[in-house]
């Protein structure tokens, strides 16, 4: 990868973020993250691959009765039959700083191919541990592809909630091996 010293990456997750946004009521926007994830990026031979995973229990929208209901509902995300959300990519495209990132992801037990579109901000050394690589990559996927189907008709006509949600992903990643050249 052109702008990516080979090694394993570990995403710092205190100084990451996992978002999502979706509208609520046709002109409001729930935005929501989640707190408890992993992920690697493992680089070698001009070549990536990106693996994560959510700990669906870390979700938080702000709002904590909304939160319990869509963890422990079958009509979300079930969270006992269903505790995680992950991520294989099976190509990762670099084009100078633009990234793309493709492969399943997977929720609910179903699987669509997510295809993340971003780039690398910054790899700079991480004083103490190697370098450091901040990456910002987005996606929108319909929450149907994932059995997240429920809704509620409007009053005023139109749903409750959006079919698309957006991903957003912040990603400090360290690699001890890799040295600043």
């Amino acid at each position: 990868m052109e702008d990516l010293p080979a090694g394993d990456w570990v995403v710092d997750c205190a100084r990451s973020r996992v978002g999502f946004s979706l509208k609520h009521m046709l002109m409001s926007t729930v935005k929501g993250s989640f707190h408890d994830f992993a992920g690697t990026l493992s680089v070698s031979d001009g070549a990536a691959q990106a693996v994560g995973s959510v700990e669906v229990a870390s979700l938080d929208t702000g709002e904590r009765i909304r939160d319990e209901h869509v963890l422990s509902s079958a009509d979300f995300f079930d969270l006992t039959s269903h505790p995680q959300i992950s991520f294989r990519s099976t190509r990762v495209e670099l084009d100078g700083r633009r990234l793309q990132v493709i492969g399943p992801l997977s929720i609910r037990g179903n699987s669509h191919e997510l295809q993340l579109e971003g780039q690398i901000e910054r790899v700079a050394p991480e004083p103490g541990v190697g370098m450091r690589v901040e990456i910002s990559l987005r996606a929108e996927i319909e929450r149907s592809d994932f059995g997240l189907v429920w809704n509620q008709a409007l009053d005023t006509g139109g749903l409750l909630l959006g079919s698309k949600v957006k991903i957003t992903l912040e990603i400090v990643a360290l690699n001890a091996t890799a040295s600043g050249a």
